[in-house]
């Protein structure tokens, strides 16, 4: 079993790695971009995000008609324990 199989055996790997890329977002995100780059479908990438929101990982700031993608403290320290155990898998 490789590197990226056993993490996927502890975390779903879209979601953990949409709170990775936020975590590491250069600029603005938004659920677009984060969609292409986990490669996944725009409503799947939506629908996390609205629990992600819920749980209070993230927040949507919105923009004119942009929503833009924000860590929480919350959900900053949880994407920074993920990257942690990946690097480490």
């Amino acid at each position: 079993m490789d590197d990226k199989e056993i993490f996927n055996v502890f975390f779903r790997e879209k979601p953990t790695m949409m709170l990775v890329g936020l975590k590491n977002a250069k600029g603005e995100m938004y659920a677009s971009s984060l969609a292409k780059q986990i490669d996944c479908t725009y409503s799947h990438v939506v629908k996390i995000l609205q629990e992600m929101e819920k749980s209070g990982l993230i927040n949507f700031n919105k923009q004119g008609r942009l929503k833009i993608l924000t860590l929480t403290k919350k959900g900053s320290e949880i994407a920074e324990h993920i990257d942690n155990i990946r690097s480490i898998l």
